[in-house]
Protein backbone atom coordinates (compact mmCIF):
# COMPACT_ATOMS: atom_id res chain seq x y z
CA UNK A 1 0.00 0.00 0.00
CA UNK A 2 3.20 1.95 0.73
CA UNK A 3 4.27 1.42 -2.62
CA UNK A 4 0.88 2.14 -4.72
CA UNK A 5 0.72 5.33 -2.44
CA UNK A 6 4.41 6.60 -3.56
CA UNK A 7 3.52 5.56 -7.11
CA UNK A 8 0.06 7.83 -7.28
CA UNK A 9 1.76 10.66 -5.60
CA UNK A 10 4.57 10.99 -8.36
CA UNK A 11 2.18 10.28 -11.33
CA UNK A 12 1.97 14.39 -11.62
CA UNK A 13 5.87 14.56 -11.49
CA UNK A 14 6.19 11.06 -14.13
CA UNK A 15 3.21 13.43 -15.99
CA UNK A 16 5.88 17.14 -16.32
CA UNK A 17 8.76 15.36 -17.31
CA UNK A 18 6.97 13.29 -19.82
CA UNK A 19 6.01 16.73 -21.18
CA UNK A 20 9.20 18.26 -20.69
CA UNK A 21 10.75 16.06 -22.67
CA UNK A 22 8.63 16.09 -25.66
CA UNK A 23 8.13 19.54 -25.90
CA UNK A 24 11.77 20.17 -25.65
CA UNK A 25 12.55 20.63 -29.25
CA UNK A 26 10.50 24.03 -29.38
CA UNK A 27 12.13 25.32 -25.82
CA UNK A 28 15.38 24.61 -27.54
CA UNK A 29 14.46 26.15 -30.87
CA UNK A 30 12.85 29.43 -29.85
CA UNK A 31 13.12 30.99 -26.37
CA UNK A 32 10.76 30.87 -23.79
CA UNK A 33 10.00 34.40 -23.56
CA UNK A 34 8.83 34.29 -27.57
CA UNK A 35 6.77 31.46 -27.51
CA UNK A 36 5.01 33.22 -24.59
CA UNK A 37 4.57 36.72 -25.75
CA UNK A 38 4.39 36.29 -29.34
CA UNK A 39 0.62 36.67 -31.32
CA UNK A 40 2.13 35.06 -34.86
CA UNK A 41 0.48 31.27 -34.78
CA UNK A 42 2.18 30.30 -38.20
CA UNK A 43 3.57 26.29 -37.91
CA UNK A 44 4.44 25.68 -41.25
CA UNK A 45 6.36 28.41 -40.99
CA UNK A 46 8.38 27.81 -37.60
CA UNK A 47 6.25 30.70 -35.92
CA UNK A 48 5.00 29.74 -32.53
CA UNK A 49 3.46 31.95 -30.54
CA UNK A 50 1.31 31.11 -27.81
CA UNK A 51 -0.27 34.37 -26.36
CA UNK A 52 -3.49 34.15 -28.28
CA UNK A 53 -4.35 30.98 -26.87
CA UNK A 54 -3.09 31.90 -23.81
CA UNK A 55 -5.19 35.04 -23.50
CA UNK A 56 -7.70 33.11 -24.91
CA UNK A 57 -7.87 30.64 -21.99
CA UNK A 58 -7.17 33.65 -19.77
CA UNK A 59 -10.22 35.27 -20.79
CA UNK A 60 -12.90 32.26 -21.13
CA UNK A 61 -11.65 31.27 -18.22
CA UNK A 62 -12.39 34.65 -15.79
CA UNK A 63 -15.63 35.75 -17.49
CA UNK A 64 -16.87 31.79 -16.67
CA UNK A 65 -15.46 32.65 -13.07
CA UNK A 66 -16.95 36.09 -12.66
CA UNK A 67 -20.76 34.56 -14.14
CA UNK A 68 -20.22 31.14 -11.42
CA UNK A 69 -19.09 32.85 -8.48
CA UNK A 70 -21.60 35.04 -7.27
CA UNK A 71 -24.65 32.71 -7.71
CA UNK A 72 -22.78 29.95 -6.52
CA UNK A 73 -21.49 31.32 -3.26
CA UNK A 74 -25.03 32.65 -2.34
CA UNK A 75 -26.67 29.60 -3.42
CA UNK A 76 -24.19 27.88 -0.87
CA UNK A 77 -24.82 30.15 1.84
CA UNK A 78 -28.45 29.84 1.07
CA UNK A 79 -28.18 25.75 1.63
CA UNK A 80 -26.35 25.69 4.56
CA UNK A 81 -27.74 28.79 6.37
CA UNK A 82 -31.54 28.93 5.32
CA UNK A 83 -32.74 26.10 3.45
CA UNK A 84 -34.46 22.92 5.44
CA UNK A 85 -32.74 19.85 5.83
CA UNK A 86 -35.12 18.34 2.76
CA UNK A 87 -34.65 21.32 0.36
CA UNK A 88 -31.02 20.80 0.96
CA UNK A 89 -30.98 17.32 0.10
CA UNK A 90 -32.97 17.60 -2.89
CA UNK A 91 -31.40 20.42 -4.54
CA UNK A 92 -27.79 18.89 -3.42
CA UNK A 93 -28.83 16.15 -5.43
CA UNK A 94 -29.47 18.00 -8.31
CA UNK A 95 -26.05 20.08 -8.22
CA UNK A 96 -24.34 17.18 -7.48
CA UNK A 97 -25.94 15.72 -10.97
CA UNK A 98 -24.65 18.66 -13.08
CA UNK A 99 -20.79 17.49 -12.01
CA UNK A 100 -21.73 13.96 -13.73
CA UNK A 101 -23.27 15.10 -16.81
CA UNK A 102 -20.83 14.76 -19.67
CA UNK A 103 -18.64 17.88 -21.19
CA UNK A 104 -20.16 17.24 -24.99
CA UNK A 105 -23.32 17.81 -23.48
CA UNK A 106 -22.74 20.80 -21.90
CA UNK A 107 -21.14 21.86 -25.26
CA UNK A 108 -24.32 20.84 -27.29
CA UNK A 109 -26.50 22.66 -24.98
CA UNK A 110 -24.25 25.71 -25.32
CA UNK A 111 -24.85 25.43 -29.14
CA UNK A 112 -28.41 24.86 -29.52
CA UNK A 113 -29.32 27.38 -27.04
CA UNK A 114 -26.63 29.81 -25.73
CA UNK A 115 -24.95 30.43 -29.05
CA UNK A 116 -28.25 31.87 -30.52
CA UNK A 117 -29.37 33.72 -27.46
CA UNK A 118 -26.29 35.91 -27.51
CA UNK A 119 -26.16 36.31 -30.94
CA UNK A 120 -30.05 37.49 -31.15
CA UNK A 121 -30.42 38.94 -27.71
CA UNK A 122 -27.54 39.35 -25.23
CA UNK A 123 -24.96 40.86 -28.21
CA UNK A 124 -27.53 43.08 -29.58
CA UNK A 125 -28.70 44.18 -25.82
CA UNK A 126 -25.54 45.12 -24.78
CA UNK A 127 -23.97 46.61 -27.66
CA UNK A 128 -27.02 49.09 -27.63
CA UNK A 129 -26.89 49.96 -23.77
CA UNK A 130 -23.01 49.61 -23.02
CA UNK A 131 -21.19 49.50 -26.44
CA UNK A 132 -19.93 52.38 -25.82
CA UNK A 133 -17.54 50.10 -23.66
CA UNK A 134 -14.87 47.72 -25.78
CA UNK A 135 -15.51 44.98 -23.35
CA UNK A 136 -19.06 44.78 -24.63
CA UNK A 137 -18.58 45.79 -27.65
CA UNK A 138 -20.01 43.09 -30.75
CA UNK A 139 -18.73 43.53 -34.13
CA UNK A 140 -20.80 41.19 -36.06
CA UNK A 141 -21.43 39.06 -33.46
CA UNK A 142 -21.91 35.31 -34.70
CA UNK A 143 -22.67 33.75 -31.20
CA UNK A 144 -19.32 31.94 -30.74
CA UNK A 145 -16.76 33.46 -28.43
CA UNK A 146 -15.49 34.05 -24.74
CA UNK A 147 -19.07 35.05 -23.37
CA UNK A 148 -20.84 31.34 -24.53
CA UNK A 149 -17.49 29.59 -23.92
CA UNK A 150 -17.98 31.66 -20.14
CA UNK A 151 -21.21 30.51 -19.46
CA UNK A 152 -20.73 26.44 -20.37
CA UNK A 153 -18.01 26.80 -17.82
CA UNK A 154 -19.94 28.70 -15.50
CA UNK A 155 -22.49 25.98 -15.44
CA UNK A 156 -19.84 23.72 -15.06
CA UNK A 157 -18.31 24.57 -11.96
CA UNK A 158 -21.09 25.61 -10.26
CA UNK A 159 -21.18 21.75 -8.66
CA UNK A 160 -17.93 22.07 -7.35
CA UNK A 161 -17.97 25.65 -5.65
CA UNK A 162 -21.30 25.76 -4.00
CA UNK A 163 -19.93 22.06 -2.68
CA UNK A 164 -16.76 22.62 -1.09
CA UNK A 165 -18.51 26.60 -0.24
CA UNK A 166 -20.96 24.67 1.63
CA UNK A 167 -18.77 22.24 3.53
CA UNK A 168 -16.96 25.09 5.25
CA UNK A 169 -19.78 26.86 6.00
CA UNK A 170 -21.00 23.74 7.59
CA UNK A 171 -17.46 23.54 9.69
CA UNK A 172 -18.13 26.83 10.72
CA UNK A 173 -18.95 26.03 15.03
CA UNK A 174 -22.59 26.70 15.56
CA UNK A 175 -21.43 28.36 19.18
CA UNK A 176 -20.37 31.46 16.67
CA UNK A 177 -23.63 31.59 15.10
CA UNK A 178 -25.14 31.75 18.79
CA UNK A 179 -23.12 33.99 20.22
CA UNK A 180 -23.85 36.48 17.78
CA UNK A 181 -27.49 36.09 17.77
CA UNK A 182 -27.63 36.26 21.70
CA UNK A 183 -26.22 40.06 20.84
CA UNK A 184 -29.14 40.97 18.75
CA UNK A 185 -27.71 40.59 15.19
CA UNK A 186 -30.65 39.19 12.68
CA UNK A 187 -29.37 36.04 10.85
CA UNK A 188 -28.42 37.80 8.29
CA UNK A 189 -25.88 39.80 10.18
CA UNK A 190 -24.65 36.63 11.65
CA UNK A 191 -23.63 35.16 8.23
CA UNK A 192 -22.31 38.31 6.85
CA UNK A 193 -20.15 38.65 9.85
CA UNK A 194 -19.52 36.12 11.71
CA UNK A 195 -19.98 32.97 9.38
CA UNK A 196 -18.28 34.40 6.10
CA UNK A 197 -15.40 36.31 7.95
CA UNK A 198 -14.41 32.78 9.09
CA UNK A 199 -15.29 30.68 6.81
CA UNK A 200 -13.41 33.29 3.86
CA UNK A 201 -10.00 31.23 3.52
CA UNK A 202 -12.05 27.70 2.86
CA UNK A 203 -14.83 30.13 -0.10
CA UNK A 204 -11.20 31.26 -1.61
CA UNK A 205 -10.43 27.78 -2.03
CA UNK A 206 -13.49 26.71 -3.40
CA UNK A 207 -12.87 29.85 -5.90
CA UNK A 208 -9.67 28.63 -6.94
CA UNK A 209 -10.93 25.38 -7.29
CA UNK A 210 -13.44 26.04 -9.74
CA UNK A 211 -10.96 27.97 -11.14
CA UNK A 212 -8.49 25.45 -11.86
CA UNK A 213 -11.37 22.79 -13.37
CA UNK A 214 -12.43 25.53 -15.24
CA UNK A 215 -8.69 26.21 -16.89
CA UNK A 216 -8.94 22.60 -17.83
CA UNK A 217 -12.11 22.22 -19.62
CA UNK A 218 -11.56 20.83 -23.39
CA UNK A 219 -15.22 19.85 -25.57
CA UNK A 220 -17.72 21.90 -24.46
CA UNK A 221 -15.53 25.21 -24.76
CA UNK A 222 -14.29 23.85 -27.95
CA UNK A 223 -17.61 23.34 -29.51
CA UNK A 224 -18.88 27.51 -28.35
CA UNK A 225 -15.87 29.91 -28.43
CA UNK A 226 -15.04 30.18 -32.07
CA UNK A 227 -11.47 28.18 -32.03
CA UNK A 228 -10.17 31.48 -34.05
CA UNK A 229 -6.50 32.15 -33.33
CA UNK A 230 -6.77 35.89 -31.93
CA UNK A 231 -6.08 37.90 -28.68
CA UNK A 232 -10.01 38.76 -27.59
CA UNK A 233 -11.00 42.31 -26.84
CA UNK A 234 -14.66 42.01 -26.16
CA UNK A 235 -16.58 39.34 -24.42
CA UNK A 236 -18.28 38.80 -27.61
CA UNK A 237 -14.62 37.94 -29.39
CA UNK A 238 -14.16 34.35 -30.85
CA UNK A 239 -11.19 32.85 -28.74
CA UNK A 240 -8.58 30.16 -29.26
CA UNK A 241 -8.28 28.16 -25.50
CA UNK A 242 -4.98 26.09 -25.66
CA UNK A 243 -6.93 23.01 -24.40
CA UNK A 244 -8.96 23.38 -28.06
CA UNK A 245 -5.77 23.43 -29.93
CA UNK A 246 -4.43 20.57 -28.24
CA UNK A 247 -7.50 18.92 -29.20
CA UNK A 248 -7.86 20.44 -32.75
CA UNK A 249 -4.19 19.70 -33.68
CA UNK A 250 -2.16 17.09 -32.48
CA UNK A 251 -3.94 14.01 -34.02
CA UNK A 252 -3.15 15.00 -37.39
CA UNK A 253 0.19 17.31 -36.54
CA UNK A 254 2.19 14.61 -35.39
CA UNK A 255 4.01 14.03 -38.58
CA UNK A 256 5.39 17.41 -38.15
CA UNK A 257 7.99 16.92 -34.91
CA UNK A 258 8.07 20.65 -34.11
CA UNK A 259 4.65 21.20 -33.89
CA UNK A 260 4.20 18.24 -31.61
CA UNK A 261 6.66 19.76 -29.61
CA UNK A 262 4.65 22.53 -29.19
CA UNK A 263 1.44 21.28 -28.52
CA UNK A 264 3.03 19.63 -25.55
CA UNK A 265 4.37 22.43 -24.63
CA UNK A 266 1.13 23.91 -24.83
CA UNK A 267 0.09 21.38 -22.48
CA UNK A 268 3.00 21.53 -20.26
CA UNK A 269 1.56 24.93 -19.75
CA UNK A 270 -1.75 24.04 -19.04
CA UNK A 271 -0.70 21.49 -16.53
CA UNK A 272 1.62 23.89 -14.67
CA UNK A 273 -1.20 26.59 -14.13
CA UNK A 274 -3.40 23.96 -12.73
CA UNK A 275 -0.97 22.61 -10.33
CA UNK A 276 -0.43 26.17 -9.13
CA UNK A 277 -3.94 26.79 -8.79
CA UNK A 278 -4.57 23.38 -6.91
CA UNK A 279 -1.32 23.75 -4.37
CA UNK A 280 -2.62 27.35 -3.59
CA UNK A 281 -6.16 26.14 -2.90
CA UNK A 282 -4.80 23.01 -0.56
CA UNK A 283 -2.73 26.03 1.22
CA UNK A 284 -5.62 28.01 1.74
CA UNK A 285 -7.67 24.81 3.56
CA UNK A 286 -4.54 23.72 5.43
CA UNK A 287 -4.89 27.30 7.22
CA UNK A 288 -8.02 27.01 7.70
CA UNK A 289 -8.11 23.97 9.73
CA UNK A 290 -4.99 25.28 11.56
CA UNK A 291 -6.98 27.80 12.82
CA UNK A 292 -10.42 25.76 13.79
Amino acid sequence: MGLLTVGIGLLVPAMALALVFRASPIFASQPLVKLLFSSTWHPLQGAYGFLPFIMGTLWVTVVGMVIAVPPSILTAIYLAEYASPRLRALTKSLIDLLAGIPSVVYGVWGLLVLVPLIERVIAPALNGGLGFIPLFRAKNPTGYGVLAGGFVLAVMVFPIIIAVTMEVLSAVPQGLREACLSLGATRWQTVRHVVLRRALPGVLAAVVLGFSRAFGETMAVLMVVGNVPQVPHSIFDAAYPLTALIANNYGEMMSVPLYEAALMAAALILLLVVLIFNIISRLILVRLAQNE
